[in-house]
């Protein structure tokens, strides 16, 4: 039986000046992750709107198993405008419907079933959404992985939503502005290595994964350090490359291929998508290759 990976939370539409893309990190991870062969799931909600039908036709048309509830308030969407560099910076909507992600005995089946679960803080900032993450991830076998890529947006974050998620967690993502975030929040003082290891032994975490940009990537776990650097490209935009990085590592780590081979597929993963346009780009047939021959 494949493996069951879930993106639980946002599920939205980025709309930029000249057009609007599938978007919400969840669902991004989720259809990323069944790129490589796994059964990707997204639980969401949308609204009895055009938007909402519009990502349900849209998640059909991707192949992706979607568990999106339709409630009884609008379907999100996020104004996005680039930098030069590509770089985005979000106007997010609020109270919309994956704001209000119903708990259900559906949605609860699903969770006995999941092997892989990849959340964030930002559909938390509603008490509806973040009981539903909450209760997902305890109905979840006890050997699965629940990877929290905290995703820090705007002030929807809080330090006892962070501090839960942890302790909900076995793995976490985080980028260079995020490290200094949390360290701030948590009053800790160190260097963003010092930070990333005291997360791993404070929460008992078994990875912990820093992006820097341009820069590359380490991986830390209770054994080692990992860097990879990332490959200079030209980028179109960066929407959905950590989304990517993160399926892409899990998809080679659930294969059983060592933390340094799964850092370089991610980092190549990456590094394309920052090279299309939107969230959702199909891969190269070179990387599932590459994956199934490591596999």
């Amino acid at each position: 039986m494949k493996n069951i990976v879930v993106g639980l939370g946002e599920i939205l539409w980025d709309v930029f000046l000249e057009r609007k893309i599938l978007g919400g990190a969840p669902a991004n991870f989720a259809y990323h992750a069944s790129q490589f062969g796994f059964e990707g799931y997204v639980v969401s909600a949308v609204g009895s709107d055009v938007l909402g039908h519009e990502i349900l036709r849209s998640l059909k048309r991707k192949e992706l198993n979607a568990l999106v509830e339709t409630v009884d308030f609008p379907t999100g969407t996020v104004q996005v405008t680039l930098s030069g560099a590509g770089i985005p910076q979000y106007e997010i909507c609020e109270n919309v419907a994956w704001d209000n992600i119903p708990f259900t005995t559906e949605t609860e089946n699903l969770a006995k079933k999941t092997q892989v679960v990849c959340f964030g803080s930002l559909a938390q900032r509603s008490e509806v959404s973040r009981q539903t993450i909450h209760k997902f991830i305890q109905a979840m076998p006890s050997d699965s992985l629940k990877i929290f890529d905290i995703n820090l947006r705007l002030n929807y974050y809080t330090k006892e939503i962070i501090d839960e998620s942890l302790k909900l967690s076995n793995m976490m993502k985080l980028n260079d502005e995020e490290v200094v975030k949390i360290a701030n929040l948590f009053d800790w003082q160190g260097t963003e290595e010092e930070i990333c290891k005291r997360l791993l032994q404070e929460y008992g975490l078994r990875i912990v994964i820093l992006t820097k940009g341009t820069q590359g990537s380490y991986v830390f776990a209770t054994d080692k350090i990992s860097f990879v650097p990332s490959p200079k490209v030209h980028v179109a935009d960066t929407v959905g490359a950590g989304d990517s990085f993160t399926a892409a590592f899990v998809a080679a780590y659930l294969n059983g291929q060592s933390v340094e081979e799964a850092q370089q597929l991610a980092t190549e993963v990456a590094a394309y998508v920052c090279q299309q346009h939107g969230a959702m780009p199909k891969l190269a047939d070179a990387f599932i290759e590459l994956f199934r021959n490591r596999a």
